[in-house]
């Protein structure tokens, strides 16, 4: 009888325990969501040859300059630096960019922005960055769109894919050609 007991009360604190574990509280959605832009941008073509993860934050009435300002370093999104994901050998302008994942940040400007590829990774906002872990820094040119979320989107181009920025009026395109191997 002892026995019966006991294997009731354990059964009972396993059945309690397993109820308040199981109503865990997730976080709600946030302001500025993940995502995710690659090339090619086909979900069933794995041999991708870049990806860059990044937040999406919103302009909400709020002007671009007060969110990304001009002539600062910014982090290219959200939250988290953006990260890129480079699985190719690439060139940005004359500067080689090896396989692997790097940060992404910007510094915006009026008639045109700076594509910073950063070797630091796992990085709040802009906070930490620092310039000497640079390894690319490229010129990239404005047209105007209009997009309420900033986002991110790849196309083809003559030997290589050209990475567009685009939030407000904003539209920041830059090239990433295929490095000879």
């Amino acid at each position: 009888m002892k026995n019966l007991k006991s294997t009731i009360l354990f059964c009972a604190l396993v059945l309690i325990t397993s109820q308040l574990s199981f109503s865990q509280e997730f976080k709600k959605l946030d302001k500025s969501p993940m995502d995710v832009a690659s090339f090619p941008a086909s979900y069933k073509i794995s041999d991708k040859t870049v990806k860059v993860t990044y937040s999406r934050p919103q302009l909400k009435g709020r002007a671009l300059t007060k969110l990304a300002p001009t002539g600062e370093v910014w982090r290219t999104g959200a939250n988290e630096a953006a990260q890129i994901t480079f699985y190719k050998p690439m060139m940005a302008g004359k500067t080689l960019i090896k396989p692997g994942t790097y940060s992404l940040f910007t510094i915006p400007g009026q008639k045109e922005w700076t594509v910073i590829i950063n070797s630091k990774i796992n990085l709040w906002g802009a906070y930490y960055y620092n310039q000497k872990y640079d390894v690319a820094r490229i010129q990239a040119t404005i047209t105007k769109g209009e997009t309420e979320a900033f986002s991110i989107a790849f196309t083809e181009a003559d030997n290589g894919i050209e990475m567009h920025l685009g939030w407000g009026r904003v539209i920041a395109t830059t090239n990433f050609t295929n490095a000879v191997e």
